[in-house]
């Protein structure tokens, strides 16, 4: 296992990347009911649909561990979710079924364009000023979700967003756990983040069992049952050669597309910065497997039938707890198998429901994993350090890139407002040359999707 995973080689043990693993499976595991839930909207079988995250995770993880050695975790993105629920099926009024054929168009796509190495190229061609800004811009980002989750920050008519009720139970114990969690890993506890999930979740179900509201608990039932498969596995290939001659069809490819490929972009370059997976040319080592991994992942995803697959984020929390090498992916995807027969434990970091909005959607704080985001967010942004400041190309780029990324709620975003005015700047202030002209191509591309397609 030493030698396959090359563990020692990159400074780390067994121990460290099986708690890495748990620590980053607990982070994201919110995605199995969330994504089932946010699909059932269309439609869509709830069990069906947590099965097929299941097991699309699994299978994508695991080739990310066993084929990449990466120690990212993959899963049905937050967000794109969104986007096939509430715009290709509600307001463009396709058919789940067709949304889930356009997903898997993309993912076709996205995987001849990892093979071919065309992918690669566009990643290697980001300047290492920009990596670093989008690797901070995410710190924020996840900041911005974990407070969120925890309900320490809530949004507000008058202001957007403001401080939430601190006393709230939920709130309060989200606050516990982000103690504890800074606590420990000022103590130099390597596994700090995991323990706070850990001591959390415990906390919380202790306190739920004495009688104190909004807590998390066990949930009864087992959503997943493998025989649900069977009502989504294959509906991806309905009716997909109309939708080939159908415009807005091929809009829908394109922000599946384009979404996947810079939310994985700005996953990895951001892993790759704390787990040394970046060479001396700034460039991320056996990328293309790790890309490749990637699109198999949504192609698996919309045979099995669920949206788009993607790099997750939360992989962070797992390298901030000395995750270095696929081992620490390959046991995230060993705990997504596990979980179709586990889902009462798991119910343990779901969130918990603490009220309802004006439009009737139920309001959700995630106490236990929350505080887990926000300690990862915070290391993140350590990458600002290496940002060349005096280049005023590169300080502007910067701010805009992380003000951006955080306030639309979405890392494609930032980037591509960050793609666009990098190489602006670079050319008006006379250093046009520095730019690699793929970097052009896609502020051209960027630039288009943010006034036309967005």
């Amino acid at each position: 296992m030493d030698k396959f995973f090359a563990i020692t080689k990159k400074g780390s043990t067994v121990r460290t990347e099986i708690i890495a693993g748990f620590t980053t499976f607990l982070a994201m595991a919110y995605i199995l009911p969330v994504n089932a839930f946010m699909l059932s909207k269309t439609g869509m079988p709830v069990a069906a649909v947590f099965v097929a995250t299941a097991v699309s995770a699994a299978i994508a993880t695991l080739i990310m561990g066993l084929y990449a050695n990466y120690p990212v975790a993959l899963a049905p993105g937050m967000g794109v979710n969104a986007f096939f629920t509430f715009t290709v099926v509600f307001s463009w009024g396709y058919t789940w079924q067709q949304a889930l054929s356009l997903v898997f168009i993309s993912g076709v796509i996205f995987l001849v364009i990892s093979l071919t190495g065309l992918r690669k190229k566009v990643i290697n061609a980001i300047p290492m000023n920009l990596k670093y800004a989008v690797g901070a811009g995410i710190g924020f980002f996840i900041t911005f979700i974990g407070l969120k989750n925890a309900g320490i920050v809530v949004s507000n008519p008058a202001t957007f967003v403001a401080l939430g009720e601190l006393t709230h139970p939920a709130v309060l114990l989200a606050l516990f756990g982000l103690i504890i969690t800074v606590v420990l890993y000022a103590r130099g506890v390597k596994s700090s983040v995991f323990v706070g999930i850990a001591v959390t979740a415990v906390v919380g179900l202790l306190l739920g069992v004495a009688g104190v509201e909004y807590m998390p608990a066990f949930q009864e039932g087992n959503l997943g049952e493998l025989s649900a498969i069977t009502e989504t596995f294959g509906a991806a290939f309905d009716g997909i050669v109309p939708l080939l001659t159908d415009p807005k069809a091929w809009i829908a490819v394109f922000t599946f597309l384009f979404v996947d490929f810079f939310d994985t972009a700005g996953t990895l370059m951001a892993v790759g910065q704390k787990a040394d997976l970046i060479n001396e040319n700034g460039e991320l080592v056996d990328a293309e497997k790790a890309l490749a991994a990637d699109a198999v992942g949504t192609v698996c995803g919309a045979v099995l039938g669920t949206s788009t697959v993607t790099s997750f984020v939360e992989s962070t929390t797992g390298v901030e707890a000395g995750g270095r090498t696929g081992l620490t992916a390959t046991v995230v995807g060993i705990l997504f198998i596990l979980s179709l027969f586990a889902y009462p434990l798991l119910s343990l970091v779901n969130g918990v429901v603490v009220g309802f909005d004006g439009f009737g959607d139920a309001i959700v704080y995630s106490p236990v994993t929350a505080p887990a985001l926000i300690m990862v967010g915070a290391l993140m942004v350590t990458s600002l350090k290496n940002i060349e400041w005096d280049d005023a190309a590169v300080s502007i780029t910067t701010f805009f890139t992380i003000i951006f990324m955080v306030l639309s709620f979405s890392i494609a975003e930032g980037i591509a407002v960050g793609f666009v005015f990098y190489p602006l700047l670079k050319l008006v202030t006379g250093k046009g040359k520095d730019v690699n002209y793929i970097m052009y191509i896609l502020a051209v591309v960027f630039t288009f999707f943010l006034l036309f397609v967005k």
